[in-house]
């Protein structure tokens, strides 16, 4: 086979061009710190990054997704705890007014404590968090952009409540229920019990059947410690969850850190030693591109 100068150039230069892209490829590994900048540098690895990218993405919106929980429960637990003081103080007022000893405008000045903190649990009925009612269902805007608690004169509900679970996904097919049942605790009987006992401090009734009062106010009290323990018991089970959607953020982060990350010490030899290489095949070409007649012509 005859090998001609030609031959000899072009297989050099195209052995050059090569040497180029392997520093182009080592280049671009060291700049942006990934072993790959484009699907066609290798198709598995850039598969496996997008189902690694779409995992991480997932597990990150669940992250958001429980402190939309957080939110909703905690904001909901305060509002429970002051609702707890103020039926307490209910209580004492129940107690304090079936004394027989209190004089018709003492009960007086009692009932209109009584209207004030029932005002105030209506307030807390209508709790708003981030512009959305916590206490009114799947309803959190309310209807029509009224408050989803109303009372008529006599105490009972002006519009009907809305009692749905609002449930937020907070892991993968794992959905959390984050609002408080508004009938467990906002209930109609509650409000029409209020406004019945300020009517009777207000008509002087008899001292026995404001004892009445007492009894009915414990049962409300029961039932907001019964809802702050399932809401206590759901704010564990989160913090549980949150803690494995930490542990499964850090793991899919470090598998795809793996993917398609690359290895910066091995990338540095990599590209010194092409650097060697080429410097050798330049080298070698200057050698192999023998002078030619029009040389010794000038």
């Amino acid at each position: 086979m005859r090998v001609t100068q030609s031959m000899l150039t072009n297989n050099m230069l195209r052995n050059i061009s090569s040497s180029y892209q392997s520093l182009g490829k080592y280049m671009d590994q060291l700049s942006t710190g990934k072993k790959i900048n484009r699907p066609s540098d290798d198709p598995v690895i850039a598969m496996k990054g997008m189902d690694y990218r779409t995992q991480v993405n997932q597990i990150e919106q669940f992250e958001r997704n429980i402190g939309e929980v957080h939110n909703w429960m905690d904001n909901s637990d305060s509002a429970l705890d002051k609702v707890q003081k103020g039926l307490e103080r209910l209580r004492e007022l129940a107690v304090q007014a079936a004394n027989g000893t209190y004089e018709e405008g003492q009960r007086g000045n009692i009932a209109s404590e009584v209207d004030q903190i029932k005002e105030h649990l209506l307030d807390l009925a209508n709790t708003k968090v981030n512009n959305r009612f916590i206490f009114s269902g799947t309803a959190t805007t309310g209807n029509a952009g009224e408050k989803p608690y109303e009372l008529n004169d006599d105490g009972t509900f002006a519009n009907p409540i809305n009692t749905d679970n609002v449930n937020i996904e907070v892991s993968n097919g794992t959905k959390i229920r984050v609002n408080v049942q508004p009938d467990s605790i906002f209930t109609e009987e509650l409000f029409t019990d209020l406004t019945e006992f300020s009517e009777a401090l207000k008509d002087g009734t008899d001292d026995e059947a404001i004892g009445e009062f007492i009894g009915k106010l414990d049962t409300h009290i029961d039932n907001n410690v019964n809802a702050r323990a399932d809401l206590g018991a759901r704010q564990n089970r989160i913090d549980l969850i949150e803690n494995r959607v930490k542990e499964q953020l850090v793991t899919a982060k470090d598998m795809m850190s793996k993917n398609e990350d690359a290895d910066l010490e091995e990338v540095i030899m990599n590209l010194t030693s092409q650097e060697a290489v080429h410097r050798a095949a330049l080298s070698g070409g200057a050698r192999i591109i023998q002078p030619t007649l029009l040389d010794f012509l000038r």
